[in-house]
């Protein structure tokens, strides 16, 4: 089957990364800054794209740069800030409508990257530092930002789960930083990190549309001068070695958050990744999952059950929700659903049921553009090339044996258990 592909070209400050497709009616440019994760800047970096996304040069305010959007046709702008392995990825996004099915033939795309251009490279400052209300703004912003995950418990437990197993680690930190150091940030060193990212992060643009591949890129290449730079390839993410270890922690909650932590030992990019997706689709990635059947549904223990993983920092997430006095019997059944999995215990049946809702869940991301760069860029974050009928066909071909055998590669490491006092559940 036919699955979009993208053609890369490298430049000397940049990778330029075109899907050229008539499946949409707007074309979307993606520019992502990549850099690892450091404890010093981590809370400068959170930080920058919201100053950028506030305002510019060109636009002092947010409501005049609100403003020329509309006048793009209701363009979309925004900003995304994540965590990939061991790297924290500032990503500006700009879905703009496709001139081609406009009575109007101004050229909308060239504009948005007029804009792209404006917001990067000629921001609301002064050659030294960023204007200063925009400042003040985004970092009450931010400390809210950072705040809103302990108040959210599922993801504040997801939070602590990795700060506790990947302690004295970069990738411990949270991608929105530390609340403590935001006061400490003024605006001359904030754009002075800002000078620094933009010459020295990777940078990858991906444009997705129906476009004409030669003319944008000479247009983006013109109009985005981003310096030469020497990228050096992330090493591949180490494991300290497994802790196994048990955290409980009281606060006043209804329903207790149990989150376990587990080391696959495996990448994305690595020969048995496939096996590990497929493993993960049967142990608690969907509906039809031993997790979700066994400890929510079989045993009503939980709200809610699931795993995910990590595929650039080898980690396996178990979720759940539970009562307090349920804990033991919870823990017992998903590490005993792992044991099982590592014993070969599951039908022919669960693989073809999980490969066929891998394979639709895939075809349903590469199905927008957005979901269509996120995909492609797990290349660019890995430094592996994994073409996506590649990714299709090897999900596809995975074997019983090779599930067992990527499931024995997996080891606990924390048992992370949010409760309430006594007497709360």
């Amino acid at each position: 089957m036919s699955v979009a592909e993208e053609k890369v070209t490298k430049y000397d400050g940049y990778n330029l990364h075109t899907v050229k497709t008539d499946k949409f009616k707007t074309n979307t440019i993606v520019v992502k800054w990549k850099a690892p994760i450091i404890e010093e800047t981590a809370t400068l970096r959170a930080l920058l794209p919201y100053v950028l996304q506030n305002s510019s040069n060109k636009y002092p305010t947010t409501a005049a740069l609100r403003s020329y959007l509309e006048e793009l046709y209701g363009a979309t702008f925004f900003i995304d800030l994540s965590k990939k392995g061991d790297y924290q990825v500032i990503s500006f996004s700009l879905e703009i409508a496709n001139e081609k099915f406009l009575s109007d033939p101004e050229p909308l795309l060239k504009k948005g990257v007029d804009f792209l251009a404006e917001i990067l490279f000629h921001p609301n400052a002064d050659g030294k530092s960023f204007a200063q209300k925009p400042v003040d703004d985004e970092k009450r912003a931010l400390k809210q930002r950072i705040q809103s995950i302990y108040d959210d418990k599922m993801r504040y437990a997801n939070f602590r789960l990795i700060e506790e197993m990947f302690k004295g680690e970069p990738y411990a930190l949270g991608v929105n930083g530390e609340a403590e150091k935001v006061d400490a940030i003024t605006s001359e060193k904030l754009y002075e990190y800002y000078e620094t990212a933009r010459k020295e992060d990777q940078i990858d643009i991906f444009i997705v549309g129906d476009i004409e591949e030669d003319e944008i890129a000479s247009y983006i290449n013109e109009k985005l001068p981003f310096e030469q730079r020497t990228v050096t390839a992330g090493e591949r993410a180490v494991h300290n070695q497994v802790k196994e270890k048990e955290v409980k922690e009281v606060q006043d909650v209804k329903q207790g958050k149990l989150h376990i932590g587990y080391r696959t030992n495996v990448l994305y990019g690595d020969e048995d990744y496939f096996a590990l997706q497929v493993f993960n689709g049967i142990y608690g990635g969907f509906s039809h999952s031993k997790l979700f059947l066994n400890v929510r549904e079989k045993e009503s223990l939980a709200y809610y059950a699931a795993s995910r993983i990590e595929s650039h920092k080898g980690l396996l997430m178990v979720l759940s929700g539970i009562d307090q006095q349920n804990y033991e019997k919870a823990v017992s059944i998903i590490k005993e659903q792992l044991e099982l999995m590592k014993q070969g215990d599951f039908t022919e049946d669960e693989i073809m049921q999980t490969k066929a809702v891998t394979h639709n869940q895939m075809l349903e991301t590469l199905d927008t553009s957005r979901g269509m760069i996120e995909v492609f860029y797990h290349n660019a974050v890995s430094g592996v090339d994994v073409d996506m009928s590649h990714w299709l066909q090897s999900i596809s071909k995975v074997t019983k044996e090779e599930i067992q055998n990527v499931a024995k590669k997996i080891e606990l490491d924390t048992i992370y258990f949010l409760s309430g006092s006594e007497g709360n559940n």
